[in-house]
């Protein structure tokens, strides 16, 4: 029943333009602000985290800011996913140093796209597919019966998704051994002893030690990547950005922190469209409390 509800209300959505679902999205966050909810205070307290220099009425302007753009992040969801793939593809009204990413693949060492939860981060990977011959990690949805729906969407494009599991690592070292680029969501909280510490908006943050795993083994090069999204429905531009120099070095710590150093200057950029409500420091170093009230 859940499922049916879902799909109802995305195809709902889909029958609107961009303006207008943005518009629906932008109500959403502002309801989500006015009252006290869990993304509220989550997203406050990653902004006080994080983001300490700015005063009580610039991180409460900026958490109203964000939520609205997480709204717009659900009802945009709609177009992206079901609308037929040109059609969706002229959501993209511009790209910013496209050319770097094809630099990148013309060493022929293959390439890591690194997907921060910036803007619209599910459009990079459906226009990213179009252009490369891509193989993007994913997290399999606690609601198995939507799973099916998620690939169909996300690989319409070309893409091939793989589930985060020994099989999906081994189809990603395949991709870059034959020249080919990967896709990973770099800035989330890796289970279990897939990640390491690192600063993060100088603050220690458990990082997937997976994407140094690959640059050593196959010596593929990074590009990051994100979507800005536009004011009033305009679309998004892509922005295609290379990495800090030391996401290279063959020290774990130091990649890690390079490449957290990487996604905080982008973060810092357009902070009003990170993904702020995600409890991204929940894991905490043995013996620490947590940051977060619940």
């Amino acid at each position: 029943m859940r499922i049916a509800i879902y799909h109802l209300i995305l195809k709902l959505l889909s029958l609107f333009p961009l303006s207008i679902n943005h518009r629906i999205g932008s109500l959403i966050g502002r309801v989500l602000y006015r009252f006290d909810n869990d993304v509220r205070r989550t997203c406050l307290q990653n902004l006080k985290l994080c983001l300490p220099e700015l005063k009580d009425s610039k991180r409460l302007q900026l958490c109203r800011d964000t939520l609205i753009e997480i709204g717009k992040s659900v009802t945009e969801l709609g177009p992206v996913w079901l609308w037929p793939e040109q059609r969706m593809l002229k959501l993209v009204t511009n790209t910013v140093n496209e050319q770097f990413s094809q630099g990148v693949i013309d060493q022929g060492k293959g390439m890591i796209l690194l997907t921060p939860h910036i803007g619209c981060w599910e459009i990079t990977g459906l226009y990213c597919a179009t252009k490369f011959n891509i193989t993007s990690l994913y997290r399999p949805p606690r609601l198995q019966a939507l799973e099916a729906f998620l690939l169909k969407a996300r690989q319409r494009s070309g893409a091939t998704l793989v589930p985060t599991n020994v099989h999906g690592v081994k189809a990603l070292f395949k991709a870059l051994a034959n020249n080919n680029t990967v896709g990973i969501l770099p800035d989330q909280d890796p289970s279990g002893d897939g990640g390491v510490f690192a600063p993060y908006f100088g603050i220690n943050a458990h990082t997937m030690k997976l994407i140094p795993r690959l640059i050593q083994k196959t010596g593929a090069q990074v590009c990051i990547i994100y979507a800005e999204r536009m004011a009033n429905g305009k679309g998004y531009t892509i922005h295609f950005k290379k990495p800090d120099d030391e996401i290279y070095s063959g020290d774990l710590p130091t990649a890690v922190a390079a490449m957290n150093k990487s996604i905080e200057a982008c973060v810092r950029e357009i902070p009003e469209q990170y993904q702020w409500s995600y409890k991204r420091f929940k894991t905490r170093p043995k013996g620490e409390k947590s940051l977060y009230i619940n």
